[in-house]
């Protein structure tokens, strides 16, 4: 499941016969079903190269976890380590040092919303950019030619493929609504007009992701491997990688010259917690039924990092949805 989960999604015509044989270890997890520990474990498994066989035991009070003959029970910090060592591709848990050369200037003072932010930057970039190779690899078929089985014929996979961008076109829109209604409002208050280019770059993107959203719905309509509806693709992928350039640039000039300045507002630990929730409530769609969508975007340890402060700072009815959607599914 993309790029995370595993491995790297791979359409059919990628995966090599010897790569479809071999199968990967199993481990099993006992735990309370309805338990925080054990979901995060579940979840946390879902990033590692193996086969989970996960058993419902009230019996265990806390999850435990067997691999061959190793017996591992305690906290999922410890649960997490011993996953760590024994597939350490890819990395769950991040040392300091490591999430030093990944965040750059965050540190333990930025506020965790800005973490939160960045985050999502990075997940939407991930979709675009897997948009843009999916857009082009049906602009060099034209419709004439099938890809990955999976997908159907060319009329399923431009469903499949409309599906897949409203629901990044929803995710991009709260996001932006996120920052608009919450993160800006707290700039703006320290300095008027600050964000006022980054709202209106805002503004520019959505007759783009509109219009890509109405090309879409003009090939689910065209006769497959007609000049028009190759054409039409061609269009498509063309408007993606304007898109994808775009909100590269506008995330980039964001993190280097917004978010850096809230630092500078000086949020209280409850401030900055109270902020955290507040930009959740406007992204519900992303974090209920988009939540494993919007996660497959994140690398491993990104993702773990995320979901930290979800569990740290959302209800717990909302914490258990998440975790439905990411392990249930």
């Amino acid at each position: 499941m993309g790029n995370c989960f595993g491995t790297a999604k791979k359409s059919a015509a990628e995966i090599a016969p010897s790569e479809m044989i071999k199968s990967p270890p199993a481990v099993k997890l006992y735990g309370p079903p309805n338990s925080f520990a054990t979901s995060h474990i579940r979840l946390a498994i879902l990033y590692k190269p193996v086969t989970l066989h996960f058993v419902p035991s009230d019996a265990h009070q806390s999850p435990t976890l067997i691999y061959k003959s190793d017996v591992v029970s305690g906290s999922v910090e410890d649960i997490l380590r011993y996953l760590d060592a024994k597939f350490p591709d890819p990395p769950l848990t991040v040392t300091n040092n490591t999430t030093s050369s990944i965040w750059g200037w965050c540190g333990e003072t930025t506020p965790l919303v800005v973490w939160v932010v960045v985050l999502q930057h990075r997940s939407m970039n991930w979709h675009l950019e897997r948009m843009v190779k999916w857009a082009d690899d049906m602009a060099a078929r034209g419709g004439s030619v099938r890809g990955d089985p999976s997908m159907g014929s060319p009329r399923m996979e431009i469903k499949k493929f409309a599906k897949s961008y409203s629901q990044l076109l929803q995710v991009m829109l709260e996001h932006a609504q996120m920052e608009e209604t919450v993160l800006f409002q707290i700039l703006e208050s320290a300095d008027r007009g600050l964000c006022k280019s980054a709202n209106e770059e805002h503004a520019k993107h959505l007759p783009i992701m509109n219009g890509i959203k109405e090309e879409i719905k003009i090939i689910g309509v065209l006769n497959p491997g007609s000049p028009d509806y190759q054409e039409a693709l061609v269009n498509l992928s063309s408007r993606l990688k304007r898109l994808k350039e775009n909100c590269k640039q506008h995330f980039e000039e964001e993190e280097k010259e917004l978010l850096p300045l809230m630092e500078a507002t000086e949020l209280n630990k409850p401030q900055q917690a109270k902020v955290l929730q507040q930009s959740l409530d406007v992204m519900r769609e992303t974090h209920s039924h988009l939540f494993r969508f919007f996660m497959e975007g994140l690398r491993p340890h990104d993702a773990m990092q995320y979901f930290d402060f979800i569990k740290r700072y959302c209800d717990n009815v909302r914490v258990s949805l998440m975790l439905h959607m990411m392990v249930d599914q």
